[in-house]
């Protein structure tokens, strides 16, 4: 379940993995509020089950459980899955350092997947490399979260954002 995008509230975990936030709660519950409306918009991520997980200044981590929504023939988690959680990911590292009334959008970005599962859910974490005017260059890390809580690389992801002004 996603979490109500008007809450200005950031969990606790949030603030201990992310001692910056931490520092600037105002920042922080902003950014927060500026990830989660935005994602509260995305119908794919939506209909996926994606989570907001923790934010901070240049970083965004997603959660996606597995379900049928997002498996394959074989039984695993489907690539396109994979790679538009470590998209939206990386895409919501460079919102957090985008100007005010601007959006972004991916240019491009490759994806290394590394291994394959089916159960659990799959954390991604998106973090800013370079922040220009421009360009944002971003990459996101894609873990398997098994349910015994054992962790496990998945996928590798490099991306190019561009900022664009926000739709009305």
């Amino acid at each position: 379940m996603n979490p109500d995008p008007t809450s200005a509230a950031v969990p606790p975990a949030v603030a201990a993995a992310h001692p910056g936030a931490a520092r600037d709660p105002g920042n922080a519950d902003a950014l927060w509020r500026r990830v989660a409306v935005s994602l509260s918009r995305q119908g794919m991520m939506r209909h996926l089950g994606v989570r907001l997980v923790a934010v901070a200044s240049g970083s965004v981590s997603l959660a996606m459980p597995y379900s049928e929504r997002v498996s394959q023939q074989q039984g695993g988690y489907h690539g396109g899955a994979m790679g538009a959680l470590a998209d939206i990911a990386g895409g919501y590292a460079a919102l957090t350092v985008a100007p005010e009334g601007m959006e972004v959008t991916t240019v491009e970005y490759k994806i290394n997947f590394l291994a394959a599962f089916g159960d659990g859910e799959l954390l991604a974490t998106g973090r800013v490399l370079r922040a220009g005017r421009r360009v944002i260059v971003t990459a996101a890390d894609v873990v398997h979260v098994a349910p015994d809580g054992h962790r496990s690389p998945c996928a590798v992801m490099q991306q190019t954002i561009v900022p664009v002004p926000m739709s009305t």
